[in-house]
């Protein structure tokens, strides 16, 4: 999953640094059992969502309300046409709430607990009683799938070196790493994780991995999940890449994809996010970047084709608001909606005041997945 702002994740780390630090310690999951389910069916997407974040949010204004999340919920149904939101960061409370809302509306439910930087031991409480949540929807006829978390080995401390993702990093780009302690510890929470979520829920299980760094033995789960930021030109090549992923024999879900909103992003694959100097006050963009919302259209919607092509299990398109990345189309410096993979794009009433209140309005790329989305949605109603 990427570094990305308001989201609890790192800023302004290189993903090309640390990638390179994850292939020098060779991470890679371990072996285990889990059910079999349905592989890719044919053409056409079976779940076709939209992750939404759930956390705190950096400044009061922008932390999550229930209010808000109602009505983010109906406009994902309504507006986007999306049949599944995953839910996911961390606050149990808020999970819950929001996943609760979303089966109550009639979507599926892709529950994903995330919290970081926590004590084990507590991401596995979290986790926990999370799943025994997704539980009771299920047992009560909604429609759930429960994902135990993401790429541990860099969010999970104890795993790598380092208190925080921030310094785990660091210590990949030193290469201060030793491999066989990463690989135990590795597998040691990867089947913590899988047995936790297996005790509480009794549903189809998962794991969101990072692209070539994470990989783990799917046999744990039930459904494959990979977080997807790859760039080619040619839709034959992300095709190829990606049935590296069903040798398992398991339904795939995409779990994140998307770009950012400016010339070029696409081609960074997934660190379209690091063009922010947070070392200024306030925030700018680095560098003399466009912005284009078409760019970003055109890669999101070009890569629902794919997946639809490929018959994937489900799709999450990373995400569906970014509160803490305002649109500011009076000040391209201070347009941090470029570095966002956001669908939509925040306005402030008062660009300048950070208590101000904000709403927010649909980028070129909320369009471009409403359309495939409501034409999938169509054509599963006429074969029904």
């Amino acid at each position: 999953m990427d570094e990305t702002e308001g989201t609890g994740r790192t800023r302004g780390i290189s993903r090309a640094q640390f990638l390179a630090g994850a292939a020098a310690v060779g991470i890679a999951g371990v072996a285990g059992q889990a059910r079999a389910v349905d592989a890719p069916h044919g053409r056409g997407l079976r779940r076709r969502g939209v992750v939404y974040t759930v956390g705190a949010g950096e400044t009061p204004g922008t932390a999550w309300s229930a209010r808000r999340m109602r009505h983010d919920i109906r406009a994902i149904r309504d507006g986007l046409r999306a049949d599944t939101v995953d839910v996911t960061g961390d606050g149990v409370e808020r999970l819950t709430t929001t996943a609760a809302e979303a089966a109550e509306r009639g979507l599926h439910v892709w529950l994903q607990p995330t919290l970081g930087d926590a004590p084990q031991r507590d991401i596995l409480e979290h986790m926990a009683e999370t799943g025994r949540f997704a539980e009771r929807l299920r047992k009560h006829g909604a429609s759930v799938d429960f994902s135990v978390g993401c790429e541990f080995w860099l969010f999970v401390p104890g795993i790598l070196p380092g208190g925080t993702a921030l310094e785990r990093i660091e210590n990949l780009r030193n290469g201060t790493v030793d491999r066989p302690t990463t690989l135990r510890r590795l597998t040691a929470f990867t089947a913590k994780a899988a047995r936790t979520g297996r005790s509480v829920f009794k549903g189809n299980l998962s794991y969101a991995a990072a692209q070539d760094i994470d990989d783990p033995d799917w046999n744990l789960f039930d459904i494959v999940g990979i977080d997807y930021y790859s760039y080619f030109r040619k839709r034959s090549d992300h095709v190829r890449e990606l049935k590296q992923y069903l040798r398992w024999g398991k339904p795939l879900a995409v779990t994140e994809f998307g770009t950012c909103a400016y010339a070029g992003a696409p081609e960074t694959g997934g660190m379209g996010w690091d063009v922010v100097d947070y070392d200024k006050q306030p925030p700018e963009i680095k560098g003399d970047l466009v912005r284009s919302e078409r760019v970003q259209a055109d890669h999101v919607g070009g890569l629902l084709d794919v997946f639809a092509s490929m018959g994937l299990y489900a799709a999450m398109a990373f995400e569906f608001i970014s509160a803490d990345a305002p649109h500011r189309p009076d000040a391209p410096r201070l347009d941090l909606d470029m570095a966002s993979y956001a669908l939509t794009k925040v306005i402030k009433d008062r660009p300048d005041d950070p208590s101000s209140g904000w709403h927010w309005e649909p980028k070129e790329a909320f369009h471009a997945v409403a359309r495939r989305y409501g034409a999938a949605g169509h054509r599963t109603v006429q074969s029904q």
